[in-house]
């Protein structure tokens, strides 16, 4: 009998979960620093064993940020409201190797987050 190689069960296949969350209780003036958010946000996702392509961020007048990572499992942004010191999470991963729930966590840990509200679907078959 043949083995099959130690990749098989992760190439191709479609599932995949997409975590949503709330941070509050976030300084305001790191919300609307787009360079310090775009580090926090690969850093937090490479250690939660995502693969970073690109992270892409726009300031908005007069306040706020949406910072975006490509990842090769999917993608994970932040959108900030630094007058209300909350951030709306999303990350998305597909396969088994990064662990977006765990990402959520170390954001919140990075932003200094007071209250974490964070959500799981489970997408694709599982």
């Amino acid at each position: 009998m043949r083995a099959e190689p130690r990749t098989a069960g992760l190439i191709g296949r479609f599932a995949g979960r997409h975590v949503l969350a709330e941070l509050a209780g976030i300084a305001p003036a790191l919300l609307d620093d787009s360079e310090r958010l775009r580090e926090i946000l690969a850093a937090a996702v490479t250690e939660a064993g995502a693969t970073v392509c690109e992270v892409a961020a726009h300031r908005f007048a007069p306040q706020g940020v949406t910072v975006v990572a490509l990842l090769a499992e999917s993608h994970a942004s932040l959108h900030t409201y630094p007058e209300l010191g909350a951030v709306f999470v999303d990350v998305f991963t597909c396969g088994d190797r990064a662990d977006p729930e765990h990402a959520v966590h170390l954001l919140a840990e990075a932003l200094g987050a007071g209250s974490i509200q964070l959500s799981t679907v489970l997408r694709g078959e599982h």
